[in-house]
């Protein structure tokens, strides 16, 4: 009686599954195969299926010869391919696909015509004596980010050196440390000015309330540090985007409020959905990543919104929520009441 266990790949395909419904199609068979290649190496991908019993490939895509300057793949083993060291590391990774039956992606770097290539490797069982892969070289992607690592690295230098010189010279100047702009006390002072000013000469002006939006998770596990970053980005785009009679003022810990003396609300949202589009372009690095800055606004007019300081306030506030609510990042109108 034979009392070996079964393999896992002996096992019925469950109804539902792909290999199930292959199983009711037999004459589909050969042609998937071709089709599923047909998909797949457009992609930069190839595929080889590795005989078990001699570790020698009985398949290889057209074109993966390439590769290995050209030797035939088929017939050859690893050790004919790539170094030793290198055919020794997949040899492992195979036993531990045969050994868990199911599919496993790894990673490996192969020196190959003198040059380091990098491949990321999908392997999973093909019956009991066969081993299917599929091969993505991404020896190019890896270079991209390597240089968008480095020139993010630039630009955080950059913004560093920059922060602190903008330190220095405002220092005593009674402007938030962190973004560089007025405090809450200057910004009500300056609203309660601008709305005597506005009244006499009988013009417009707009008020806009300004939310950070919250941070990806990523950005969030860096913290304070993250934040103080956030913060410095809002600065420095609130300071380029404003004209010297208006007024960018950090009212909260992730609030801000600009002044745009005679404005009107049109233009006011037109000037704000430009800023809007430029912060998200922004970029704002801590530690070689890309933060992602997004802002969400509320903005109002004096007097056509309101007339009075607290009015004003609120119904900017009531706007910058509902941006908010839609999901951040958007430039909302406040209401404009309409009497009877």
């Amino acid at each position: 009686m034979d009392n070996s266990a079964a393999s896992p790949n002996d096992a019925p395909p469950q109804p539902g599954s792909l290999s199930h419904w292959l199983a009711g199609h037999p004459g589909l068979v050969s042609s998937f195969g071709g089709a599923l290649l047909k998909l797949v190496e457009p992609q930069n991908s190839y595929v080889t299926v590795k005989s078990l019993a001699t570790g020698r490939y009985v398949y290889a895509s057209e074109g993966i010869g390439h590769w290995f300057d050209r030797k035939p793949v088929v017939g050859a083993n690893d050790s004919e391919l790539v170094r030793s060291e290198e055919a020794i590391a997949m040899r492992r990774i195979e036993q531990t696909v045969m050994a868990q039956g199911q599919m496993l992606l790894s990673e490996h770097r192969l020196e190959l015509g003198g040059r380091r290539r990098e491949f990321t490797v999908t392997r999973m069982p093909l019956g009991g004596e066969h081993l299917l892969a599929v091969w993505h070289e991404r020896t190019e992607e890896r270079q991209r980010e390597a240089h968008l690592q480095r020139a993010l690295q630039q630009i955080e230098a950059q913004q560093q050196a920059l922060e602190q010189a903008r330190r220095e010279a405002q220092r005593g100047t009674g402007r938030d440390d962190a973004s560089g702009l007025y405090l809450r006390g200057q910004f009500d002072d300056q609203l309660l000015r601008e709305i005597d000013l506005s009244t006499r000469e009988h013009r417009e002006f707009a008020l806009v309330i300004i939310a950070l939006d919250p941070a990806p998770a990523a950005a969030q596990a860096l913290g304070d540090d993250g934040r103080q970053r956030m913060l410095e980005g809002v600065g420095r785009m609130l300071r380029a985007n404003t004209r010297a009679m208006d007024a960018a003022c950090r009212i909260g810990e992730s609030r801000f409020a600009v002044l745009l003396s005679g404005v009107g609300l049109a233009t006011a949202h037109a000037r704000m959905e430009q800023l809007r589009r430029q912060c998200q372009a922004q970029i704002v690095v801590l530690n070689g990543m890309d933060l992602g800055l997004s802002l969400s606004m509320g903005v109002c007019s004096f007097p056509h919104t309101a007339s009075k300081q607290e009015d004003l306030l609120a119904a900017s506030e009531l706007a910058v929520a509902e941006a908010l609510k839609r999901g951040g990042n958007q430039v909302v109108l406040a209401s404009i009441p309409f009497s009877d």
